[in-house]
């Protein structure tokens, strides 16, 4: 019962296929490998990025032998290093809420840009669900993944991860365009929630800064698409229907390189949040 030939056959569904085959729960699995059962379940699934240490702990703990484990490792191995798909879709918009929290939870640092939205972490509960929603009605998802409890899921997990935002071990630097606060897609009353929101993690996590890139400012790169770089571990790109993870280090140090560079021309975000809580209360006054 060892690794089969098929070179097309993911790294987590061989495990997820051994594992039956030994009757062990994934619950048992996760237990044996010190491991917890979502990231046992995210790993078979092929969900986030294939860590070759996990895949190492997973085999040995399902009694696999030497020669096994390292072809496995080595097959997890080739994707490590490089840009690798991680879509949402393929386990629903909650879990990959859950995955970013694991990858976020215990980082000494994380650094996110935004271009037109507030970065995830910071979302208030009614601006996070218009966000969502409107992802939910873009992607490819079952009829259950659509439904109004799966988007209420997915808009709780989100909320989970600001409980990372107080850990004062973990430094967080989100970087915005102005267009975050700017674009009128969502209702004045939701932005102004979502300002007051910011106010709030400023005054509460000193370890929380918050900056932004104002209209005509002179930066040196295009304001192209988000992403979120964790230590000098992980970066993850966001794109409309997926997202791409690398922990290349030649990767992970340009992305770092790109934040430093937006970071240059990033100003603190408080007068901009004057400015547009009078706009928006203005047009409620208007309206």
């Amino acid at each position: 019962m060892g690794v089969p030939g098929a070179e097309d056959e993911p790294v987590g569904a061989a495990l997820a296929r051994m594992r039956r085959a030994k009757r062990i729960s994934g619950t048992r699995l996760a237990a044996l490998a010190g491991m917890s059962q979502p990231k046992i379940s995210r790993i078979e699934r092929g969900q986030g990025t294939l860590n070759p240490d996990d895949v190492d702990a997973i085999a040995r703990a399902l009694g696999m032998g030497d020669a096994e484990i390292q072809a496995l490792v080595a097959r997890a191995a080739k994707s490590y290093d490089r840009m690798t798909d991680w879509r949402p879709t393929s386990a629903g918009l909650a879990l990959a809420q859950e995955t970013l929290a694991e990858w976020e939870s215990g980082a000494a640092r994380v650094r996110t840009f935004e271009p037109t939205l507030v970065p995830g972490p910071l979302q208030a509960h009614g601006y996070a669900k218009l966000v969502l929603r409107a992802f939910q009605r873009l992607l490819v998802l079952t009829e259950e993944e659509r439904s109004e409890p799966a988007l209420l899921a997915a808009v709780s997990a989100r909320l989970r991860r600001q409980e990372h935002l107080a850990n004062p071990d973990t430094a967080f630097e989100f970087i915005m365009g102005e267009a975050a606060l700017k674009i009128r897609t969502h209702p004045p009353v939701e932005v102004l929630a979502q300002i007051n929101h910011l106010r709030d993690i400023l005054a509460r996590h000193p370890n929380v800064r918050i900056t932004i890139v104002p209209d005509g400012a002179p930066t040196p790169i295009p304001l192209q698409h988000g992403f979120t770089v964790i230590d000098d571990a992980l970066v993850l790109v966001d794109l409309y229907n997926t997202g791409l993870t690398s922990h290349s280090r030649n990767d992970v140090m340009t992305y770092h390189r790109v934040f430093e560079l937006l970071q240059e021309q990033a100003v603190g975000v408080e007068p901009f949040l004057d400015r547009y809580q009078s706009m928006y209360i203005g047009m409620l006054r208007e309206g």
